[in-house]
């Protein structure tokens, strides 16, 4: 009995830490002050809220509209994928006895799709930028402080 419960609290975590990775926003990190980093991107829901106010030209627009569809796509496959790993994972350590090295080497599959996950989106919020002009940035820094306030 209590060995069942055991393999349902694992499993229920590995599930709950997968969930995280299978929205379609990436999660941020737990962080004591504001990100430095993504600071410095706009998010693609930002440049669609304010596409007049920057004066977002049409060609921009179709790239960034482009990037996004071709992004969520890739984040899709690897979506799957992961949930297949995470099956794998549940599979592994659901055993009476964990072989720590299968479970570790998957481990090591999941850290992998999750960090091409977080890279996916992360060279997404870099094509954003860079299809902005120096002008249309200072705008949208312009209306992110705004919403801070």
């Amino acid at each position: 009995m209590k060995k069942s419960l055991w393999i349902m609290a694992v499993s229920l975590a590995v599930l709950l830490v997968a969930a995280g990775y299978l929205g379609a926003q990436p999660q941020p990190a737990p962080q004591a002050g504001p990100d430095p980093i993504g600071a410095q991107f706009f998010p693609p829901d930002l440049i669609m809220q304010h596409q007049q106010a920057i004066g977002l030209r049409a060609d921009q627009r179709e790239f960034i509209k482009s990037e996004m569809q071709k992004t969520q796509s890739r984040l899709t496959d690897l979506q799957w994928q992961l949930q297949t790993e995470m099956e794998a994972m549940i599979g592994l350590v659901s055993q009476a006895r964990v072989d720590e090295v299968k479970t570790l080497a998957q481990l090591d599959k999941i850290l992998n799709i999750e960090r091409e996950i977080k890279r996916t989106h992360f060279s997404l919020l870099i094509r954003i930028k860079n299809i902005l002009t120096p002008e249309q940035r200072a705008r949208l820094e312009a209306i992110k402080k705004q919403g801070r306030r």
